[in-house]
């Protein structure tokens, strides 16, 4: 990898038939490097020379990257490597999947820490990156690009959904902590702030002197949305709470504040449960899914499969564990030894539902 081999042309002005003679029935790999508009592609022989690099904007000239790749598996055997990063490269991928070319997968993590180990110099720009792929897909460090069902893509689309809702749920529930704490402290020490009861209480009335001026409207409200799971020695207690509340008073606007959290607050409290019932109905279609929501929960249960797919593609259950980042490291020197701790190389959200 010389420091000349990082030079990239243009797609449009790259000598195609030419490159194309001088690969002829031999193997190589071109590596990509994904953007947001400016990608770029290196072509390595089986030597592991970069034979040219390429860019392009994407989408205006990722048609013209397509053919390139598929004048050149004509008479070579093409291998493309990409890095999994967001989601700027999944029009390109699938379109070269639907042309039946081999794609893989190599770790954004192995692309960085290789930065330095080709050539030795610790920079990093998006022509050395392409070339960094595909010498990595060369020494063995991809994998094959695991292709997702319609059922896996819809049940991934229903989770996003679900955390939408989730997340700003959470983000409502913070802001109505800081109120309530002002303005009304007594109030979560009776009920959680997660309750629906709760929320409606305060999308209603918005504070404890609203529920003073009408103690048996609340009480009917409370009854209403509680129903059989809330004590009527609980609704008594709020009520009381209201009129020897030792909050700060509130003013007409702050009490609107309140309300129109609370309001937000509950509506994606509906949405989110109207999208976690979405999901285990989907999960429930997925035999995979099925057996591990008996364990887990059909919830928790559809988020892994979303995240990492089902448990029955991985060979053992330590692979399934790696998958999702809860596998241990250790960082120990001569005498010290570091504490062990979970890599987090895996999805997030997957580990969030876990630990919930």
């Amino acid at each position: 990898m010389g420091k000349g081999k990082y030079r990239a042309v243009f797609i449009k002005d790259v000598d195609a038939s030419g490159l194309k003679k001088a690969l002829s029935d031999q193997r190589c790999v071109v590596g990509i490097d994904v953007a947001k508009a400016d990608f770029f592609a290196s072509v390595m022989d089986a030597s592991r020379q970069v034979r040219v690099t390429v860019k392009w904007t994407h989408p205006a000239d990722s048609r013209e990257f397509v053919e390139f790749v598929s004048m050149l598996s004509e008479d070579a055997t093409v291998e493309l490597a990409m890095e999994p990063t967001g989601v700027y490269g999944d029009a390109l991928r699938e379109r070269l999947l639907r042309r039946g070319h081999a794609l893989y997968r190599v770790s954004p993590k192995r692309a960085h820490d290789a930065a330095e180990v080709y050539d030795g110099v610790p920079s990093l720009h998006d022509a050395k990156s392409a070339a960094i792929i595909a010498r990595l897909h060369q020494d063995g460090a991809s994998e094959p690009w695991p292709v997702l069902s319609d059922h896996e893509r819809g049940l991934t689309a229903a989770l996003r959904v679900l955390e939408l809702h989730d997340k700003q749920m959470q983000r409502n529930i913070g802001q109505l902590e800081a109120c309530v704490s002002r303005h009304w402290p007594e109030l979560t020490t009776i009920m959680s702030l997660t309750r629906a009861t709760l929320v409606e209480l305060l999308a209603t009335y918005g504070g404890p002197a609203a529920v003073v001026r009408d103690p048996d409207g609340a009480r009917e409200l409370m009854r209403r949305v509680g129903r059989h799971m809330l004590a009527s020695e609980t609704i008594e207690a709020v009520v009381a709470s209201a009129h020897s509340s030792f909050g700060m008073g509130q003013t007409d606007e702050e009490t609107r504040m309140v309300r129109a959290i609370a309001a937000e607050c509950r509506r994606h409290q509906l949405a989110s449960n109207k999208a976690r019932r979405r999901v285990e109905r989907l999960s429930v279609s997925d035999g995979a899914s099925l057996n591990i929501g008996k364990v887990v929960g059909k919830t928790t249960a559809a988020v892994l499969t979303a995240s990492v797919g089902t448990a029955t593609k991985y060979e053992t259950a330590s692979a399934y564990e790696k998958s999702f980042g809860l596998n241990l490291k250790e960082k120990s020197s001569g005498r010290r030894k570091g504490a062990l701790h979970i890599t987090k190389r895996g999805p997030g959200v997957a580990r969030r539902y876990l630990y919930l």
